[in-house]
């Protein structure tokens, strides 16, 4: 069966599409590295245009960078697509095959049990240990602006976002921003950069001999798994010696789902998926935030604006003080929202049809892989007027021209977050994380950056990292 999206006269076949010279068997393999797989990829598209196609060694791929199309992909997962094969053999070998990477019968009782999980766990009366965190992490970037210390950002974040999911998915908080030495942060860590070269790499070489990364990704993935255990048995035992009608974390939500007659759902499910929400949350988010900083250290006029703005509604409190507070910072998330849109975090999307389709006139049969390539999209004046300038407040603004106008401003081309069933079920918490701890900053701290922009550069480790991010803070006396 043959499923159409765009049915020209005559579709094209994957071979009619241009593709960029390569080698014999090997293709444009030695071209492409994992951590700057997305530059290529787009400096290709440059020069082609899209869809085209590549041979990297063994595998055929099609990159395309129509976010329309990705739109209409997006909305028939699972059912006619789904991610490449290699991101969920990778992440079941980690034992980490949870609501993001799963397919299948099996997507339906885990999405199940995440949302219902996410239900019963409720944001507001969260906010309380949100609030507290962001104090500590206030505190932790206070002495490092007393001492004159340069901060790694990214690293301060990841603690910061590590400490917030720890504390919502198991009621117990790590505090990993007041520790040094052997933290779980460090063992996360090692795991997104992994997946990446491992998904890129067209030959599995892990499974025949370990190299020292994967011994140490071995390493790591040990200790992770073995305190998220530890996390369910003391869930099970609390449960057990004081039952509670309403959940009283996001691990206790799981596993009373996992527990209910016929859930179809495992143990194992339950673990990954804890484990795919903690890579989640300390990684994107933190990421998303690290990307904001040289905006903000280049801009003082925004800084000094977003400081009273914060100032305002703080009072004498060090952190936003209330839930409600929240709804009044929405420049402070739209900081963020355009950081990522020059930096998106999902750099590629990649999926495969499972059955033969025609998608914008080609002819796509099953299985073959679809990378979606986001930033061009980001970056055409089509689609956001002054693409390339830094403008947060187009975020907020209540409307727009039409697209091609002076005021071009398209949404849907925006896919941090996913589209259609498989959208991202933890947008709302990166969206409450990233208002506290940006209006924080910008009431409590004047930014720079300890080095100059450019050697600042981007690294695919799966999300679309920076490769440092260091950055010096000063006190504000009012």
């Amino acid at each position: 069966m043959t499923t159409t999206l765009t049915l020209p006269a005559t579709p094209r076949r994957i071979a009619d599409l241009p593709a960029p010279p390569g080698l014999p068997l090997l293709g444009n393999l030695l071209q492409l590295k994992p951590e700057d797989f997305h530059n290529q990829l787009e400096h290709w598209a440059g020069k082609l245009g899209t869809p085209y196609r590549l041979q990297a060694g063994p595998r055929l791929i099609t990159v395309w960078s129509d976010t329309e199309l990705m739109q209409a992909v997006l909305r028939e997962r699972p059912e006619r697509y789904r991610r490449t094969r290699e991101i969920e053999d990778v992440l079941s070998e980690m034992g980490g095959n949870g609501l993001f990477s799963v397919e299948g019968a099996a997507w339906k009782p885990q999405r199940r049990l995440v949302m219902q999980a996410l239900a019963a766990t409720h944001f507001r009366g969260f906010f309380p240990t949100l609030h507290a965190i962001t104090e500590r992490l206030y505190r932790r970037l206070l002495r490092a602006a007393v001492a004159g210390e340069v901060l790694d950002m990214g690293r301060e974040l990841k603690r910061y976002t590590v400490d917030v999911t720890c504390a919502l998915a198991f009621g117990q908080d790590p505090n990993t921003l007041e520790q040094e030495g052997d933290v779980i942060q460090d063992h996360l860590e090692l795991i997104f950069p992994m997946i990446m070269q491992r998904i890129a790499n067209p030959f599995a070489y892990w499974r025949v001999f370990r190299l020292p990364k994967d011994r140490r990704l071995d390493r790591g993935l040990k200790v992770v798994h073995a305190y998220v255990r530890e996390m369910m048995g003391k869930a099970r035992q609390r449960m057990r010696d004081d039952p509670c009608e309403t959940p009283r974390n996001l691990l206790e939500a799981m596993l009373a789902v996992r527990d209910e007659p016929d859930s179809q759902i495992s143990d194992d499910d339950v673990a990954a998926n804890v484990l795919t929400l903690l890579l989640a949350g300390e990684d994107t988010t933190a990421t998303s935030l690290a990307w904001t900083m040289p905006y903000l250290a280049a801009d003082t006029a925004l800084q000094s604006r977003l400081h009273a703005q914060a100032r305002d509604i703080f009072g004498t409190e060090a952190v936003c003080p209330t839930h409600d507070d929240l709804r009044h910072l929405d420049l402070f998330e739209a900081l963020t929202t355009e950081a990522t849109r020059l930096h998106p975090i999902a750099a590629i999307n990649s999926v495969e049809p499972l059955q033969d389709v025609v998608l914008d006139g080609v002819e796509i049969p099953k299985g073959t892989r679809m990378f979606f390539i986001n930033r061009p999209a980001l970056r055409d004046s089509r689609h956001f007027a002054q693409a390339e300038r830094y403008d947060p407040e187009r975020w907020t603004r209540d409307r727009h021209e039409g697209a091609g106008g002076a005021q071009a401003h398209n949404p849907r081309a925006f896919l941090q977050f996913g589209a259609g069933p498989r959208v991202c079920p933890g947008r709302h918490l990166a969206g409450v994380e990233i208002r506290l701890v940006l209006s924080m900053l910008m009431r409590h701290f004047e930014i720079e950056l300890a080095c100059d922009p450019a050697e600042i550069k981007e690294v695919l480790a799966f999300a679309l990292t920076p490769s440092k991010m260091p950055v010096r803070l000063k006190a504000r006396m009012a």
